[in-house]
C-alpha cells in the first residue's frame, strides 16, 4: 500500500504542479499544446501508434480489468479471478514449454505486452474502476522525455476486491518500468523494461453441492451470496514474476533518401525472468483425494528463464527487409524435493538449454505485402519450430485482404510434463510428444463491407487436463487423434445519424476431437448506442445497451490446485444472455464510465449463469470508473 501511495503521488504531482504553473502564467506565455499524434506508443515489434483520448465503442469494450476487449472470454464472479475461454487462439510461437498456472496468466504481462513511449511533454494516465465488496481497481501511468533522445515510463496496476462469495478475495499488482534511448543520428537505439507482478487469489472450490440448487432456484434468503456455502475456505494460490529485459541495435549502414534506402543493422536482446507459483491450504480437502500432509499443505514451483539473442537485419528498397537471429535459452523449472513412490520416482527439476536459429522476410510492392518468418531449435533439450507466411493486398485505405499460413511444434506446458503437490493425485512425470499445430487464416478488413476472418486449425497430439473414468481429479492427457477446429468471425457497425449498432458474431466448431476441445458454437455481441455532444459541446455523451450471448456447451471446469481448466463432458452450461446498460461521457481528456452489468439477471426466475461448473457468473451490479489523461 505504501508503494502504491508513493506511485500515486509521483503520478499526480506533475499535473498538479503544472496546473499551478498554468494558473500563474499569463496566456501570452503559455505554450501551444503539441498535437496528439506526437505522443507516441511503440510496441515490442516497433509499430508506432499514438495516445487516443476519444470515446468510442471499442473503448467501452476495453474498459475492464484486462484493459482489452474480452469478447472471447468469460470472467469469474470477482475481479482479478480467472476467465473461462469461449474462443481459442493457437497462434503461438514459443520454443519451450509455458509455465504452470496458465489460468492466472490472463493479467500477466509478457514481453510482447510491454510498450515504450516518446512524448513531447510529460503524460499521465489514471484508470479507476469499482470492484466488488471492499475493493477498487487502479492503473496509474506516467511517462516523460527528459530529452528528445531519452524516455522513461513508470506504471502500476493494482486490484483488491473481496468479492461477493466466501473465500474469493483477489489482490494483484503489476509494476512496470520502461526506458528507451537513441543517439541524435538514430543509428544506435536501446530500450528495456523491468516488470514485477504478483497475483494472489483465494480459492473456494466453487459452490457446495447443497448451495448450487439454492443459487439456481434463486432462493431469496441467499441473495446475499456470502450466505452460500462453498467447498472450502482455507486455500489460496499466488503467481509471482520478475523480469528484466533489454535490447539494443546499431545501424552499420544507413542510407536513406526520397527514392531508395539501404540499412544494415546488428543487435541483441537479453531477458531474465524469475517466476513463482504456490498453492497453500490450511487443511486437506477430501474432494482432492488423499494428501501427504495432515495440515498446512504448501507446494512451491519456480522457473528461472534466461534468453539471449543476437540478430542482424537488412532493409533494402529493392530486396525488402531480411533478418536472421541466433538465440540461446537456459531454463530451470521445478521443485525443491524429489518424490519417491511405489510406482517410480518423480524428479524435482527440468533444466537445460536450447539453441535456436530463425529468419524473417518482408517485402511491400504497391498494394502487395509478403511476410515470412520461421525458427527452429537446433540444439538442446526440447525440439521446437514454427513457420509463418503472410500475403496481403490493400485495395485502398479502407479495404484489405490477408492470407496467413503457419505451422508450429512445441513441447506441452511444464505442468503437463512435471508436477508435484501435497495431494497424492497431483503428482506426475510424463514424456509427452510435441503438440503440432497447422493453421490457415483469411482476413477481410473493409470499412464499407465488414471485418471478417476465417481460421482453420489442425492439431496433432493435443494436450489437455481431464478426469479419468475412475478418477476424481484432473490429470494430464494427450489426445491420440487429430483435432480440427474451425472459426468464422464477422464484425460490422451500422450508423444512422447519432445512433449506431455494433455487431460481432462468431461461429466455431471442433470438426474432429470435440470431446477434448469443447466450445460454444455461437458467440455474439450487439451494442445499440446513441452518442452526441451536449452542454454546448463541453461533453461528448455515449449511452446504450450491449447484448452478449453464447450457446450452451460442455463448459470446461476449473481446478484450483493446478489453477488450470480441464475438460468435462457431463454438464452443459451457457445459453444465457448478458445484458449491460452503459452511460459514458468525455469531458476534455477525461472519459467517465457508468454501467449496469448483467441487468437482465434482476428479472430471471432462476439463475443459470455460471462461468464454470460450480462457479457462478456475476450478478447484476452497477459499476463506474474513469480514465483521466494529463498532458503537461
Amino acid at each position: 500500500m505504501r508503494n502504491l501511495l508513493l506511485l500515486l503521488i509521483c503520478c499526480l504531482l506533475p499535473p498538479f504542479l503544472a496546473a499551478q504553473n498554468a494558473t500563474s502564467t499569463p496566456k501570452k506565455e503559455q505554450r501551444e499544446k503539441p498535437p496528439i499524434d506526437l505522443y507516441k506508443i511503440i510496441s515490442h515489434d516497433r509499430d508506432t501508434t499514438y495516445v487516443d483520448t476519444t470515446l468510442t465503442i471499442q473503448k467501452e469494450y476495453k474498459f475492464n480489468y484486462l484493459r482489452k476487449d474480452n469478447f472471447e472470454l468469460l470472467p469469474f464472479a470477482n475481479v482479478g479471478q480467472t476467465y473461462n475461454t469461449l474462443v481459442y487462439d493457437f497462434s503461438n510461437k514459443n520454443f519451450k514449454p509455458f509455465f504452470v498456472a496458465q489460468g492466472h496468466h490472463f493479467n500477466y504481462d509478457q514481453i510482447e505486452d510491454v510498450s515504450y513511449y516518446n512524448v513531447p511533454t510529460p503524460l499521465t494516465e489514471l484508470y479507476f474502476k469499482t470492484a466488488f465488496e471492499q475493493g477498487q481497481q487502479l492503473d496509474a501511468f506516467f511517462t516523460v522525455n527528459t530529452s528528445e533522445q531519452f524516455n522513461f515510463s513508470i506504471a502500476y496496476k493494482g486490484v483488491r476486491s473481496l468479492g461477493q462469495y466466501q473465500q474469493a478475495l483477489t489482490s494483484t499488482g503489476n509494476f512496470r518500468f520502461t526506458s528507451n534511448y537513441h543517439t541524435k543520428n538514430k543509428r544506435y537505439k536501446i530500450r528495456g523494461h523491468i516488470v514485477a507482478q504478483d497475483l494472489l487469489n483465494e480459492e473456494n472450490g466453487g459452490l457446495s453441492d447443497t448451495s448450487i440448487p439454492l443459487f439456481i432456484n434463486d432462493e431469496g434468503d441467499f441473495d446475499d451470496r456470502a450466505r452460500l456455502d462453498v467447498k472450502f475456505e482455507n486455500a489460496e494460490n499466488k503467481l509471482e514474476g520478475l523480469r528484466f529485459y533489454g535490447d539494443h541495435e546499431y545501424e552499420l549502414v544507413r542510407q536513406r533518401d526520397s527514392l531508395s534506402y539501404n540499412v544494415i543493422a546488428i543487435g541483441n536482446r537479453i531477458s531474465y525472468e524469475d517466476k513463482f507459483y504456490e498453492y497453500r491450504q490450511v487443511a486437506p480437502f477430501a474432494g482432492f483425494g488423499d494428501s501427504y500432509e495432515a495440515a498446512d499443505l504448501n507446494k512451491e514451483t519456480t522457473l528461472e528463464d534466461f534468453n539471449a539473442q543476437a540478430y542482424a537485419r537488412m532493409e533494402n528498397s529493392v530486396l525488402g527487409n531480411i533478418g536472421a537471429f541466433v538465440g540461446y535459452t537456459d531454463y530451470n523449472y521445478g521443485y525443491n524435493s524429489v518424490l519417491i513412490l511405489d510406482e517410480g520416482r518423480i524428479p524435482n527439476r527440468l533444466k537445460g538449454n536450447i539453441v535456436q536459429f530463425g529468419a524473417s522476410y518482408k517485402k511491400q510492392y504497391r498494394g502487395f505485402q509478403l511476410e515470412g518468418e520461421g525458427a527452429i531449435n537446433i540444439a538442446g533439450d526440447f525440439d521446437g519450430n514454427y513457420l509463418k507466411g503472410t500475403a496481403s493486398f490493400r485495395f485502398n485505405e479502407t479495404n484489405k485482404v490477408t492470407a496467413i499460413a503457419s505451422i508450429h511444434s512445441a513441447a506441452p506446458n511444464f505442468n503437463f510434463l512435471l508436477y508435484q503437490s501435497d495431494y497424492v493425485n497431483y503428482n506426475w512425470n510424463t514424456n509427452f510428444d510435441n503438440v503440432k499445430t497447422q493453421e490457415l487464416q483469411f482476413v477481410l478488413e473493409s470499412e464499407k463491407l465488414l471485418n471478417a476472418s476465417l481460421t482453420y486449425t489442425g492439431i496433432d497430439d493435443f494436450t489437455y487436463f481431464a478426469v479419468e473414468p475412475d478418477g476424481i481429479t484432473p490429470t494430464p492427457q494427450q489426445f491420440g487423434e487429430r483435432v480440427d477446429y474451425l472459426k468464422v468471425k464477422a464484425e460490422k457497425e451500422f450508423t444512422y445519424k447519432k445512433f449506431a449498432l455494433m455487431n460481432t458474431v462468431l461461429f466455431q466448431q471442433a470438426l474432429t476431437g470435440g470431446e477434448v476441445l469443447n466450445v460454444p458454437e455461437i458467440v455474439t455481441r450487439q451494442s445499440v448506442y446513441y452518442q452526441d455532444e451536449w452542454f454546448k459541446k463541453a461533453a461528448f455523451i455515449q449511452t446504450g445497451i450491449s447484448f452478449k450471448y453464447f450457446t450452451e456447451y460442455n463448459m470446461n471446469a476449473y481446478d484450483p490446485v493446478l489453477a488450470e481448466f480441464y475438460v468435462q463432458n457431463d454438464q452443459k452450461l451457457g445459453g444465457f444472455p448478458l445484458v449491460d446498460i452503459f452511460f459514458n461521457a468525455k469531458v476534455r481528456q477525461t472519459r467517465i464510465y457508468f454501467k449496469f452489468e448483467h441487468v437482465n439477471q434482476l428479472f430471471n426466475s432462476t439463475n443459470s449463469h455460471f462461468s464454470a461448473p460450480g462457479y457462478p457468473y456475476r450478478d447484476a451490479v452497477i459499476r463506474f470508473g474513469l480514465v483521466w489523461n494529463f498532458f503537461l
